[in-house]
C-alpha cells in the first residue's frame, strides 16, 4: 500500500525558495554559481541568467554570468541557458532523444556542423550557411550531442563553436537531469518533466520509473506528485525567514511553470494571467517569501506592478533590490517607477 506524504501550500513554497537559495543569498563563489545554475539559468531574455544568479548569490556583478565556471548552451527545449561547464553533460546529452529519427536528425546536424566550423567560431548565421542550411535555427537540434556551446550578449545572433563530446553516458544525464528538476521543481511530474526538457511523455515517464526507488510520493493542494526522497527533511522542516524582496527575471525557475503548477504559486487567474502572459514574460516580483507582482525594465527604468497593497517597509525593500541590481551597461542610478494598475 503506498503511504502519501501529505504537503500543505506554504511547506512546498519553502521548500522551494530553499532549494533555490531564494531566502538568503549564497556566498560569492563558484560553488553558489553552480547552486544557482543547479537546474540551469534561462537567458533566452537578455541578461536574465545574471539577473537570477543576483537573487541567489551576494556580490553578483555585471560580468557573473561570464564566470569562467559557467558556459552559455542551448539548453531545454532549445531556449538559450547558462550551466555550470562540469554540468554540460546533464543539460545536452540528458536532452538526447531516444527515438531513432530525432536522434538521427541531432548526430547529423552535429557532424555537418563540425566539419563546417572546422575548429572556428562563426555567427549563427554564417555556420548555417557555411552548412547549406536556410534556416539558422535548425543548428539548435546539435545542441543535445553536447559538442556545440554558444556565446549570446543579447544584441546580436549567438556565436557557436564545438567542444569535445561529454564523456557521460546520455541515459546516466537523462537521470542527473530528472534530479536536478526534482529537487529545483518538487513537488512535479514525470509529465511536467517532459515539457521541461522537450522529451516525448514517454521519456520522462521512464526517467521517473528508473529513479522510483529514490522517490517519495506526495499529495498536494494540486493533485499527486513525486519528490526526491533525500528532499523530504527539508519539505519537513521549519520554513527559514523569506527575504523581504526578490526580483526574478522573465524565465527563472520559480515560475518557470505550465498547468497546475501555476494555480499554486498564484492562486489568483487574474495575477496568473499578468504573470503568465501569452508573449514575453514580465518579471516576478517576490514579496515575504509571495509572488507579488510583475516587473518589467527599459534601461534604467524599472516598473513594478505590485497586486496588492504594500507596506512602506515592504516597499523600501522593494525599491533596495531594485537599486541593487548588477545591469551591465547601465551607468546611472535606477529610476523605480509604482504601478499600481
Amino acid at each position: 500500500m503506498t503511504t502519501w506524504l501529505e504537503l500543505t501550500r506554504s511547506q512546498i513554497l519553502a521548500y522551494r525558495r530553499r532549494a533555490s537559495a531564494l531566502d538568503e543569498r549564497l556566498p560569492r563563489g563558484r560553488e553558489a554559481l553552480r547552486r544557482a545554475a543547479w537546474a540551469g539559468l534561462q537567458d533566452s531574455m537578455p541578461r536574465a541568467a545574471l539577473l537570477s544568479i543576483h537573487a541567489r548569490m551576494a556580490g553578483a556583478g555585471p560580468a557573473s554570468w561570464e564566470d569562467p565556471s559557467l558556459l552559455q548552451v542551448w539548453g531545454p527545449r532549445f531556449s538559450t541557458y547558462v550551466v555550470a561547464k562540469r554540468d554540460l553533460a546533464v543539460f545536452t546529452l540528458g536532452r538526447l532523444p531516444n527515438e531513432e529519427a530525432p536522434l538521427k536528425r541531432a548526430q547529423d546536424i552535429a557532424a555537418r556542423l563540425a566539419a563546417a566550423l572546422a575548429g572556428a567560431r562563426l555567427p549563427q548565421s554564417a555556420a548555417a550557411l557555411a552548412m547549406g542550411e536556410k534556416v539558422g535555427n535548425r543548428l539548435r537540434y546539435a545542441a543535445p550531442t553536447g559538442t556545440v556551446v554558444i556565446r549570446w550578449d543579447g544584441s546580436r545572433q549567438p556565436v557557436i563553436w564545438n567542444v569535445p563530446a561529454p564523456k557521460m553516458d546520455p541515459h546516466e544525464a537523462r537521470l542527473e537531469l530528472a534530479r536536478r528538476y526534482l529537487h529545483v521543481f518538487g513537488p512535479t511530474t514525470p509529465e511536467a518533466f517532459a515539457r521541461w526538457v522537450g522529451v516525448s511523455t514517454p521519456e520522462g515517464i521512464a526517467a521517473f520509473e528508473t529513479l522510483a526507488r529514490s522517490l517519495t510520493p506526495v499529495r498536494s493542494p494540486i493533485g499527486e506528485a513525486w519528490i526526491l526522497s533525500p528532499d523530504e527533511p527539508l519539505f519537513r522542516a521549519q520554513p527559514s525567514p523569506p527575504a523581504p524582496a526578490r526580483l526574478l527575471p522573465s524565465g527563472d525557475t520559480w515560475f518557470l511553470l505550465q498547468g497546475a503548477d501555476r494555480e499554486l504559486l498564484v492562486p489568483d487567474e487574474r495575477q496568473r494571467g499578468a504573470l503568465w502572459t501569452s508573449r514575453v514574460w514580465p518579471g516576478a516580483l517576490l514579496v515575504d517569501g509571495e509572488t507579488s507582482g510583475t516587473w518589467r525594465r527599459a534601461e534604467h527604468v524599472l516598473t513594478i506592478q505590485p497586486w496588492h497593497q504594500l507596506s512602506h517597509a515592504q516597499r523600501e525593500a522593494v525599491e533596495a533590490e531594485a537599486a541593487s541590481l548588477p545591469l551591465p551597461g547601465i551607468n546611472r542610478p535606477i529610476d523605480i517607477r509604482w504601478d499600481q494598475g
